[in-house]
């Protein structure tokens, strides 16, 4: 039975074409007789296994079978629990036939767990084949749309963050020049109007205010010429009377504007000279190379032609600084080697300026300090040279202020005017850290032009000097 029944599978689905037998032929007696002997069933040794008995084996070569594969069901099996291990054409088998196959060996470990029953067999006559990539054809191509399986990543490493979304700059909105001015005073005024509203506070005004009110402002260095007035115009006006320390600031202010209105002038350049020399002195630190920087960026912006003369021999980065300078403002330079004669320069830049016609000659010059004599010797050289080649040059001599040096600019201010004949000032430094007060000492005593004030190194950093704004910022008054 069980014989017949792997026949069966082994030719299952296979088209015989439909012939009509042929009539046997007759056969004779003796070859009847040998049929029926070869019919006869053969015995077989119950006690043998199957695999072992010589008759079914030779049955099973016959059908292209094993005798293991009927040891394995000697009844008839069920045709879910079909085991299929030889087949002509497996093309032809069922699909869900092979599953159930394979379902059914994976299970025969499993213990007591049933193997589940495949389904109806479903017959395919022309497979699918598997796709011929070589023709652009994948097979279960991704979705591209799909969210991305998460990789578990091993210790010590983690995923690359996302670059955040683009944050919008807000620009930023340019202070203006007074604004910059106020922030540069900022360490004066405030330590000057936090004590002076601290001095007035539920308090008449009487001598002994008024004293500490003119040490206040001798210690801001606004100079014992402005304490005074200050206080005299205070006493006169409300003398004996409640004083706020805001009454006491706008008459600050106003005092420091009537000692700084005469100085507050614009730099006149007398063009009929070509050129107009500037000299630039003062000492080390003060800021000399970059004012002359933002001075050619005026001038030149302006449609002077100008030339920049590197003067300052003693210190290398000077040279190069302004030669920096010189190309960004689009002005002719001029230097020479480190420690070579200051003055031979200055000739040589005036006859150069002459020569091409420049408008504005400014000369650099190497810092010292007003104690050296042997030094500031050097400088009235370079003036008497200048003299040679023109009696009026230098036609404009600067000396550039440092706003954080205090009382010592008062005795700089001197020397170099004894010197030099400094005619002009410039107030550089003026940032959080200046003592600006000294200015208005300065201007009180020499009763020198201040041209410009500088807040910092950017280009636009000067500008001309303003006597109502400069008292506004020291006073800390809004405007």
């Amino acid at each position: 039975m069980a014989l017949g029944f792997i026949k069966k599978v082994f030719t299952f689905g296979k088209e015989k074409p439909a012939e009509t037998p042929a009539a046997p032929p007759e056969l004779t007696a003796e070859e009847k007789s040998a049929i029926l002997a070869e019919s006869e069933p053969k015995g077989r040794d119950e006690d043998l296994p199957i695999a072992e008995d010589p008759v079914l084996a030779e049955e099973m070569a016959t059908a292209g079978g094993s005798a293991v594969d009927l040891e394995a069901d000697q009844d008839e099996p069920d045709a879910s629990e079909l085991t299929i291990t030889a087949a002509t054409d497996l093309s032809m088998v069922p699909l869900e036939l092979l599953e159930a196959e394979e379902a059914v060996e994976q299970d025969l470990g499993g213990g007591d767990t049933e193997p589940t029953p495949p389904p109806t067999p479903t017959f395919h006559e022309n497979p699918v084949q598997p796709a011929d990539i070589s023709q652009g054809v994948i097979a279960d191509a991704v979705d591209p749309t799909e969210t991305p399986i998460a990789v578990a990543l091993p210790k010590g490493f983690s995923a690359a963050e996302t670059a955040p979304p683009p944050i919008d700059v807000v620009p930023q909105v340019k202070q203006t020049w007074f604004q910059r001015l106020t922030a540069g005073l900022f360490r004066t005024s405030s330590q000057l109007t936090g004590q002076i509203t601290a001095l007035f506070t539920k308090r008449k005004l009487d001598d002994e205010t008024l004293e500490e009110l003119e040490d206040l402002l001798i210690q801001a260095d606004l100079g014992v010429e402005t304490a005074l007035r200050v206080t005299d115009t205070l006493a006169s006006e409300r003398y004996g009377k409640d004083v706020t320390g805001e009454d006491v600031t706008k008459i600050m202010a106003t005092e420091i504007v009537k000692v700084l209105k005469p100085v507050a002038k614009p730099l006149a350049l007398d063009l009929s000279h070509k050129p107009h020399v500037i000299l630039v002195v003062g000492v080390n630190g003060t800021g000399k190379t970059t004012t002359i920087g933002k001075l050619a960026a005026k001038l030149s912006g302006s449609g002077l032609k100008v030339m920049l003369a590197a003067g300052d021999t003693f210190r290398a980065a000077a040279i190069e600084q302004l030669k920096i300078w010189a190309d960004r403002t689009g002005s002719t330079f001029i230097g020479t080697k480190l420690g070579a004669d200051a003055a031979g320069l200055a000739y040589e830049a005036f006859e150069k300026a002459k020569a091409e016609k420049s408008d504005v000659l400014i000369i650099d010059t190497a810092g010292r300090l007003q104690n050296k004599t042997e030094l500031m010797a050097e400088l009235e050289k370079i003036v008497r040279v200048l003299g040679k080649l023109d009696p009026d040059a230098p036609h404009t001599v600067l000396q550039t202020l440092d706003a954080t040096t205090g009382q010592n600019a008062l005795q700089q201010v001197e020397i170099f005017r004894n010197v030099a004949g400094v005619n002009g000032l410039i107030m550089t430094k003026l940032d959080g850290t200046a003592r600006g007060g000294i200015l208005v000492a300065i201007a009180a005593k020499h009763k020198l032009p201040v041209y410009f004030i500088g807040v910092g190194e950017g280009i636009d950093d000067l500008e001309p000097f303003e006597a109502e704004d400069f008292a506004s910022a020291i006073a800390g008054i809004a405007r």
